[in-house]
């Protein structure tokens, strides 16, 4: 039996920066993964909006200045366009920051931060490994790998994924609600600049984003229900491009595909209890939300960062599983969480809503706060972390 500080199961985004993060620290750290990150040949089509506090978290763990600049857009404003002509903008110069946020490759993220871990002193690498069987005792969790090794730890992190095993055989509850639509992505070449302009659409079909990337490329990301967006991803790139385009009214004129289009099934997953005795769940792990906000896994790297703060203000002394000290995590990440996982369900939801006469009024509301400049920046600035 090999004996550890901390066990983190998942070597993801969440997984991985709460490592690095604990680089600095006396903890002795395992961390498991069943495969390391690879970089796909040209685009990566899983990007993500990272927000400028979480900018700041990976500056701290010294991600952020190895990462290739020439793959990350800054986002310079955003558009958003209701059913019915409503619309609202933000810029960043309005709102007094230098960008709203950046668009970056997952894989770009992952691979920088893998290789951070693998240069790690206070940390032990499993992969590939796969956990299968877990146990808690009242001083350790013992995990037994599938190879027959066995880790012990004061503290065990799920950092696995929506569909994590470790909360699964931890017994703890995640309440999933479906969506019935699936986020649609791809990466494209656009005939016009987008000059750091985020866009998005809230249609009849669903919302559709198109995400800035470097150069006249975008990303979109589109929640659309199931048929529609299995419908989109049979068509023929040209025909995709079309389509793509046409729901976009055309802004940034012709389309040409990067990458297949992929899509993935959508749904609200709460978890009541992200801890118990000798257990922590981070980033997906813990919860999960609509991808209309961009916010998943900001989420997580703040779930990261805050479990990381706790544990290396800890004294050699201190039990870092005791549920007591991982209930003060628990509490300190429970009002973001539950704040992004409501405003993006009722968003969703007001605007799928087909009650007579809902349309218009949330259209104008939509007008409205545009033309509220104090209230629009304050929104604008609290979803991005920069107040």
């Amino acid at each position: 039996m090999q004996h550890f500080d901390l066990i983190i199961v998942g070597g993801g985004l969440a997984g991985a920066s709460l490592a690095v993060a604990l680089r600095d620290t006396r903890l002795r750290i395992a961390l498991v993964e069943h495969q390391p990150p690879v970089r796909p040949a040209g685009w990566d089509a899983r990007i993500y909006a990272i927000s400028p506090s979480n900018v700041e978290f990976l500056e701290s763990i010294g991600a952020w200045k190895h990462l290739d600049a020439a793959r990350m857009a800054p986002i310079r404003g955003m558009s958003v366009a209701g059913d019915a002509g409503g619309k609202l903008a933000f810029s960043a110069f309005d709102t007094g920051v230098s960008e709203l946020g950046w668009i970056l490759e997952s894989s770009l993220m992952a691979c920088e931060l893998w290789e951070s871990a693998k240069r790690q002193a206070n940390l032990t690498i499993f992969c590939p490994a796969r956990p299968e069987q877990l146990e808690f005792r009242h001083d350790a969790a013992l995990l037994h790998l599938a190879d027959g090794t066995v880790l012990s730890a004061r503290l065990l992190v799920a950092a696995d994924g929506r569909d994590s095993w470790v909360r699964r055989a931890a017994g703890l509850a995640a309440v999933n609600t479906p969506y019935g639509e699936k986020g649609l992505v791809a990466n494209f070449a656009c005939e016009k600049p987008h000059h750091g302009i985020a866009h998005q659409w809230f249609r009849d079909d669903g919302v559709l984003a198109y995400l800035p990337l470097p150069g006249n490329r975008i990303s979109i990301v589109w929640s659309t229900p199931d048929e529609h967006a299995d419908q989109l991803c049979a068509l023929a790139p040209e025909i995709l491009c079309d389509r793509v385009a046409e729901a976009g009214g055309h802004v940034l004129g012709k389309l040409e595909l990067l990458t297949p289009a992929a899509a993935f099934a959508l749904r609200l997953m709460r978890v009541p209890q992200t801890v118990a005795p000798r257990l922590a769940l981070v980033g997906d792990a813990g919860h999960g939300i609509h991808p209309l906000s961009g916010h998943g896994i900001n989420l997580g790297f703040q779930d990261a960062r805050e479990l990381a703060a706790l544990l290396a203000a800890t004294q050699p002394w201190h039990d870092i599983g005791d549920l007591r000290f991982l209930q003060r995590y628990q509490r300190a990440r429970r009002e973001e969480t539950l704040l992004m996982q409501t405003t993006t369900d009722t968003l969703r939801r007001f605007f799928r809503a087909s009650t007579p006469g809902l349309r218009p009024l949330r259209n104008i509301g939509l007008t409205l706060t545009d033309g509220l400049p104090f209230i629009k920046n304050a929104l604008v600035r609290y979803a991005l972390g920069a107040l």
